[in-house]
This record gives structure tokens, sequence and C-alpha cells, in this order.
């Protein structure tokens, strides 16, 4: 039996055992923890990766043409999308149903075509794309900005300010958005700034509650009570000590408040409350293609398709972000 005990099982000496207390173990930051969530996630990587080249082209893309946004060429309307080296295979040669042949095309590229006022689609497509991120990251700045002061202000204090503020902010909040947006640019001149306040008019106000409700949870931990104990000023605890606990949350809630800040200036370009022409955001280049569809479809597909991949990024990015910081995803 014993000779047979030998030959199943094998006793393992002091040399054979491992000893754990050699290992390191190198310790991983929180923000690399995050990361690498964040990196396992393809659906948000993609989306970012689709967020930075739109941006990148938006910004160098007007300039790799020799038009203008503004520049208006009425011979040269309505000519459809032609790309060099495409041409040849019969896609996207500039002609369309018997509409502007190939041989009636102008001896250059329009790469997206032209409008109804023979203006350049490439450039002013990404001249909107350009003006449209833009005015939803100015807007989910401000949201952020008044939204954090509100609700740190409210939930680390509490009392009577905190009640007369949550009062306001359900007047607010119940007034639609749209009619408010509207009746100020009916008001106020049209154009970038006015289009921003517009926006941030209400946009804050779920900024505030979020950040409110994470600082009446954090300020009753042992940390913060050692804190106060310590002499520590409310400002120092705030930035501290709360913020740093809330940043992960506010940055979700920002990602995930860019899509509809992008969504609610193309509507109101697309009713023709928001930038005004010559210039061009997407929901006014959808709004004038929206009215030529039939006939040149195109000149409301190309901005749509840029509208529905970037409105579909960000989201994908917001919800990476969110399983990223969500502390209740183990290993994942």
């Amino acid at each position: 039996m014993a000779e047979v005990a030998n030959k199943i099982f094998h006793i393992v000496g002091i040399r054979d055992a491992v000893d754990v207390s050699d290992k390191k173990i190198i310790p991983i930051s929180e923000w690399k923890d995050r990361l690498y969530k964040f990196s396992r996630n393809k659906g948000a990587v993609i989306g970012l990766i689709f967020i930075i080249i739109t941006i990148i082209f938006s910004i160098i893309g007007p300039s790799l043409t020799e038009y203008k946004y503004d520049a208006v060429n009425v011979s040269n309307q309505f000519f459809y999308p032609r790309i060099p080296g495409l041409e040849k295979l019969g896609v996207f040669d500039g002609s369309y149903k018997g509409h502007n042949s190939y041989n009636s095309y102008p001896d250059t590229y329009y790469l997206f075509g032209t409008d109804n006022l023979g203006r350049d689609l490439w450039t002013r497509v990404f001249l909107g794309t350009k003006i449209s991120v833009y005015v939803a990251f100015m807007a989910v700045l401000i949201d952020m900005t008044i939204g954090i002061i509100i609700g740190v202000l409210c939930g680390y204090y509490g009392g009577w300010f905190d009640i007369i503020v949550q009062r306001i902010l359900e007047v607010i909040q119940g007034i639609p958005t749209v009619i408010v947006v509207t009746l100020l640019m009916m008001i106020l001149k049209p154009g970038l700034a006015t289009i921003t306040i517009a926006l941030c008019f209400a946009g804050w106000i779920n900024m505030s509650h979020l950040v409110r409700a994470q600082v009446i949870k954090i300020k009753e931990n042992e940390f913060v009570l050692a804190a106060k104990t310590m002499g520590e000023s409310d400002f120092k605890i705030i930035f501290k000590e709360i913020l740093p606990n809330v940043f992960g949350q506010i940055i979700v809630m920002a990602m995930m408040s860019i899509p509809e800040a992008i969504f609610l200036e193309a509507y109101l370009s697309f009713l023709g409350l928001g930038i005004p022409d010559p210039m061009a955001s997407l929901g006014s280049l959808i709004n004038n293609g929206f009215n030529y569809m039939l006939l040149y479809p195109y000149m409301v597909i190309i901005p749509v398709v840029l509208f529905v991949l970037l409105m579909i990024s960000f989201n994908l990015v917001a919800d990476g972000l969110r399983d990223a910081f969500d502390a209740t995803i183990g290993g994942a």
C-alpha cells in the first residue's frame, strides 16, 4: 500500500515549496485599472477612435480643398460626389440617374458634391461637424461648471439653501427646454454664442442633481469626518476629499450629455433656429438637404450618416466610461 501511495502522491519537500513572500505584487493604480477596463470595451475604443478622426478632419478637412464654405457658384449646382481614382470604376464619378453626367462635370473634384448654391459640401460638412462638436463641448463644459458648483453647495451645506435651490430647479426643469431655447433664439441674435447659452439654460440641472446626491453620500464617510476633526476648511474638504471621489461620475455624466447637446443643436438647426447661413452645422445641412432629398439624396445622406455615427460613437464611449468607473464590475 505504501508503494502504491508513493506512486500516486508526491510529498512536497522544502525545496519544492513555493515561497509566496518572495513574489513581488505590483500595485495597479485606480486610474490604470479604469483605463484597462475601458480598453477592453471594443465598442468604446472604436467609438473613441472615430470621434478623434472626425475631430481631426473637422479641423483640417476644410483646408484640404480649394473651396471656401461660403463660396457660391451657381453654375456648379447639384454636382454629385466625384472622387479621384473611383471615377474610372463608375463609382462616385459625378453622375447619377442621368443628372450631371461625367462629361458635364467641371475639370475639378467635389468629394461630397455641391449644394443648391454650388457650394462645396466637403468643406461645409466638416465645418458643420466642427461647429456641432464645439457647441456641444462648450455647453457640457458650462453645464459641468454650474452643475458642480450648485450640486456641491447644496449637498455639502444642505439646510434652507438646499431647499430653496431645489424648488427653483424644479420650476426650471418643468419648463420644456425646446420652448425656452426657441424663445432665446428669437430674442437674441443668432450665432454660436447665442445657441451655446440656449443649450446651457437647463442642461446643468441633471449634473447638479448627480453631484448633490454623491456629496450627500460621501460627506458622512469617516475620512471626511476625520478631516473636519483635524480642522480642515470646507474648501479643502470639498476639493481634496469629496470631489476626487465624485470625479468619475462627473466624467460619465458629461460624456453622456455631449450627444444630447449635439442632438438638440442639430434639432434647432433643422428647424431653422440654429447657426445662420452661410455658416453651417450638421442640423442645418440636413435641413437643407431634406428639401432636395428625392432628386439629390447625397445632400442629406452624407450629413445624416456622419451625424448618426457621431452620436453612436459618443454613446459607446459613454457606456465604456460608465462600465470603467463602475466599482461593482469586477475583473471586467
